[in-house]
């Protein structure tokens, strides 16, 4: 019998055949094009060039959590199976699925006592949701059980380092992802902006970069830099907009610092995609703990919230 039952979403931006196994589950986030609701299903009933074509073109696609009958399926599905199972949730910074679905989870329980469900914000997004997910199914493999599944992603989560670049942020703008503000000075400054993920799971400006090409080395820098030296060989998850040229450039400067890195390559799905436009590169591997990275000031706050 399966030790553990996992439940991801398709925020997380990974090939979709890795979810082609029946001790995982995928929650397809919808987003809406063109007055049509849709599923994001990392690319299966779509293609990377007929989505973003669409948004080069002016469409403008937005997004909406998962539902509560999504969650509750999927919940009720794997309780009436008496699975143990973890489910690896999109950033509560970004979206309020996290929420909804720790409400589901409590109603679920209640209604199965007894029952093993772990419900982990990961606080991270697309590619960098991925590795994580991605490591986890090697975890689970490794006979993890939920619970220390659950416990594993949770601190886990702290050492996915990764610094993506956009075309611009006028996306994230409208979606409400940054700060009016920062979209209108990157904007003036015309440049590329080179963005990360905190330790609260919000999006936050890292840098600029004074052209594409510049972007692209400033990627390959991070990753050189910040890289768990320890692991061998290096491992990284490189993700496109559409932009599968400037992927394999990317690739190319990782690889001439260090030719034995290991990578995965995957296309942003629709859902990230709405919000970051045409054009956005990542890269994502394991670094150090973010948690040491922080302010004087925001070590202070988190201890005044009570986090670790």
């Amino acid at each position: 019998m399966e030790k553990c039952h996992l439940i991801v979403d398709s925020c997380c931006d990974l090939p979709a055949e890795l979810f082609d196994r029946e001790d995982v589950t995928l929650l397809k986030f919808p987003y809406i094009m063109e007055g049509e609701t849709l599923d994001d299903d990392l690319f299966q009933s779509t293609t990377p060039s007929d989505f973003y074509g669409k948004i080069r073109e002016g469409a403008e696609p937005s997004t909406a959590q998962l539902s509560v009958p999504q969650l509750k399926a999927a919940f009720e599905t794997a309780a009436d199976a008496g699975i143990p199972t973890v489910y690896l949730s999109f950033s509560s910074g970004l979206s309020g699925s996290y929420d909804v679905a720790m409400l589901v989870r409590d109603e679920v329980l209640a209604a199965h006592p007894g029952f093993e469900l772990y419900v982990v914000d990961t606080k991270l997004a697309s590619v960098a949701e991925g590795i994580l997910v991605y490591e986890a199914l090697r975890q689970m493999d490794n006979g993890l059980t939920a619970e220390e599944l659950a416990q594993w992603a949770e601190e886990a989560r702290y050492f996915v380092d990764c610094e993506f670049m956009v075309e611009d942020l006028d996306a994230l703008r409208r979606g409400g992802r940054i700060p009016a503000s920062v979209a209108v000075a990157g904007a003036a400054l015309d440049v590329k902006p080179l963005l990360s993920i905190d330790t609260e799971g919000k999006l936050q400006l890292v840098g600029v970069a004074r052209g594409r090409k510049k972007g692209i080395r400033a990627l390959a820098e991070c990753f050189a830099k910040n890289v768990d030296a320890d692991m061998q060989p290096p491992f990284a998850v490189l993700g496109d907009a559409d932009c599968p040229k400037d992927m394999h450039r990317l690739k190319d400067l990782i690889s001439k610092e260090d030719p034995g890195t290991i990578f995965i390559e995957s296309s942003i799905g629709p859902v990230i995609g709405s919000h970051v436009g045409a054009g956005m590169l990542a890269v994502v591997f394991w670094g150090s703990d973010k948690r040491e990275k922080l302010s004087v000031a925001d070590r202070i706050a988190r201890r005044v919230k009570g986090d670790r």
